[in-house]
């Protein structure tokens, strides 16, 4: 079994210990090194090319959400999962922006963490569930982290993204916003999950918004789900 390369970026040392012991617990993840600020993030995210980097955002030199943009122009294919103590909204739209597709608080345990791991090596977004909240209920108008389609069809006539959309896309921009899996979505309208990704490519393309976090968004601006 092929294993998913972690690397953990934390300023704290303690931290950095209990990560790569309790990651380490885990058999489907090899824990390939711990950086100690952005800037050692950085260097060893490029030159060791992980699956996933584990990243703390406040660090001293370089702050995790610059060390996500250099990470991510350099090296594309690394998924970045924050891992912060720091849940306010200028903390996660700012990483958001940057690129990363997973956000958790400190208090996640092992299985929560690789859950994120595993939905974000998927091509899927993570975010805790109480940041998911706060996140759709703060940019419900669209503005702060670039979502498309402001408009709100929440009182009104839907706005031209939402009208865009078939009967069935809809309910699956619903389900998304709900938080349902992909698996849980596929169940429930007893299709494969190849088709329930089709969908949600459609989506995307449609309401020209970037991945499943923003979708979760939409669906909430547009009263699709409240």
């Amino acid at each position: 079994m092929t294993k998913v390369r972690v690397l953990v970026a934390d300023d704290e040392r303690v931290v950095r210990d209990g990560l790569r012991v309790l990651l380490g617990m885990l058999p489907e993840i090899e824990v390939i090194g711990t950086a100690l600020d952005g800037t050692d993030a950085v260097r060893q995210a490029i030159a060791a090319v992980p699956d996933i980097v584990l990243m703390d955002l406040h660090m001293p030199n370089c702050d995790g959400v610059e060390a996500i943009r250099q990470i991510l122009r350099v090296r594309p294919s690394v998924r970045v999962v924050v891992l912060t103590a720091y849940s306010d909204d200028d903390s996660v739209f700012a990483a958001l922006r940057a690129g990363a597709r997973g956000f958790l608080t400190k208090d996640a345990g092992a299985r929560e963490i690789f859950q994120a791991i595993s939905t974000v090596l998927a091509g899927d977004a993570q975010l805790d569930p109480a940041v998911q909240r706060r996140l759709v209920d703060a940019i419900a108008d669209g503005a702060r982290i670039g979502v498309a389609g402001a408009a709100s069809g929440r009182g009104g006539r839907p706005s031209e993204a939402l009208g865009a959309l078939t009967p069935r896309e809809v309910e699956m921009l619903t389900e998304i916003g709900a938080g349902l899996s992909n698996a849980e979505i596929a169940d429930k309208f007893r299709i494969s999950q190849a088709t329930v990704k089709a969908h949600i490519n459609h989506l995307l393309a449609k309401t020209g918004m970037r991945d499943r976090a923003q979708l979760v968004a939409c669906a909430f601006r547009e009263g699709l789900v409240t």
